[in-house]
């Protein structure tokens, strides 16, 4: 009997030491997860200079891990040339450039003193650098809390520049002066002239043109309300036409063809289904009257964020983010895939394929280049980081590959 005592207790011993065991592993392993940093590296938009690429984005590459804007000079095989990180206040993003002859127009967001960081809310910025990335001009904008620039445009006496400037979070307030806003700089980044429209809480411009002397522009008012508006280079409004309904982002891209204006976005499939959204390209007339529209159907949250014209071809770069309902407990978890499409001028498709090399891939920009299309964006890995990086597409769709 006391034999089976002793070896009932040893049992017990073992049990014990196995649970201690596992839960200092447990607690090792939280431990570790917690202190683990996940780095990104982001390409939002870049602009082709000779045989060259400039590109911004933003990297947390810093001992605080606060994400930083940056503009990088690449050479045409993705090697970099120089990078520049905007240094000043906290955290900060580059979302537009432009090259203005020998200089580059860089606009972004940034959290630019103590207050806004503790609030979290941002200030809109336009940084003039000169050919070798040193900074020349810049100029904040803040009007209702949370503001940013999103791109622009260069004219000869200045630059058109859009975003928006909202309430920050939980901030009730009934100002006229905020949601998306337009503005002109001179050359040295005085204000010329500043316009708004839309919701103060959300609405935002993100892509415009310039067609027959005329600035386009395309966003989101409140309530999940696509807009495309003319404004005359006064800054003086023309028309808006409200495309009920997009997604929380908005309409995104916008081109020209023919003295008809192309636009891209997403559409919501219902108002109560938040994992369906379709990609979308519609046609307007100069006068911002709905002319069609054709629609992606993928398996979750199809959406075109970028379109550019290649002779008389749409080339349209995008992305897919499909539910994961295993991942999704705290949050809801998509994994993403970049699109590639072309279609004709009259909406017809000719291409239209998905990108999908590692975890999450994400298309950001596309630009002619060496008889190719050149896409930006940035992939997550395996190990939580997400990388920038360039695709490349033949010019009949072909996919070449990333560097």
């Amino acid at each position: 009997m006391g034999k089976y005592k002793r070896i009932i207790k040893y049992i017990i011993i073992f049990c014990v030491i196995v649970l201690i065991i596992d839960l200092i592993i447990i607690l090792y392993t939280n431990e570790k997860n917690k202190n683990k940093k996940t780095y990104f590296d982001s390409i939002n938009s870049f602009e082709v200079v000779d045989k060259n690429f400039v590109a911004v984005g933003s990297n947390n590459n810093n001992e605080k891990q606060y994400e930083k804007a940056k503009i990088t000079k690449y050479s045409g095989k993705s090697e970099k040339l120089w990078e520049k990180i905007y240094n000043k206040g906290y955290n900060s993003s580059f979302f537009g450039i432009k090259q203005d002859g020998e200089d580059y127009i860089a606009v972004r967001n940034c959290e630019s003193s103590k207050e806004e960081k503790k609030n979290k809310v941002r200030s809109a910025l336009i940084v003039k650098y000169d050919a070798a990335g040193n900074i020349l001009y810049e100029n904040n904008l803040q009007i209702l809390g949370n503001s940013k620039f999103t791109n622009l445009l260069v004219l000869d006496d200045g630059y058109i520049v859009i975003g928006q400037s909202i309430y920050e979070n939980m901030t009730l307030g009934m100002s006229d002066n905020g949601g998306a806003i337009i503005v002109k700089y001179d050359k040295n980044l005085k204000e010329v002239w500043r316009k708004n429209y839309g919701g103060s809480k959300s609405g935002i411009y993100n892509d415009l043109i310039l067609m027959n002397d005329y600035i386009y522009t395309v966003g989101k008012d409140s309530s999940n309300t696509g807009i495309v508006s003319k404004y005359d280079l006064d800054g003086n409004m023309i028309k808006t036409t409200n495309y009920n309904y997009t997604d929380s982002i908005g309409l995104t891209g916008i081109t020209s063809y023919n003295n008809k204006i192309y636009v891209v976005g997403s559409k919501k499939v219902s108002d109560t289904n938040t994992y369906d959204t379709d990609a979308l390209l519609i046609k307007y007339d100069s006068d911002c009257d709905y002319l069609s529209e054709v629609t992606y159907k993928g398996k979750g949250l199809e959406r075109f964020n970028r379109i550019i014209l290649d002779d008389n071809r749409l080339v349209i770069i995008g992305q897919t983010g499909i539910y994961n309902k295993k991942k999704s407990k705290n949050i809801d978890v998509y994994n993403y895939n970049g699109i590639f499409a072309k279609y004709s001028t009259n909406l017809k498709e000719l291409k239209n394929e998905e990108y999908a090399l590692d975890v999450d891939d994400y298309f950001t920009d596309v630009k002619k280049y060496n008889n190719n299309y050149m896409i930006s964006g940035y992939s997550e890995y395996e190990d939580n980081n997400y990388l920038s990086k360039f695709i490349i597409y033949s010019r009949a769709g072909k996919l070449i590959g990333a560097q």
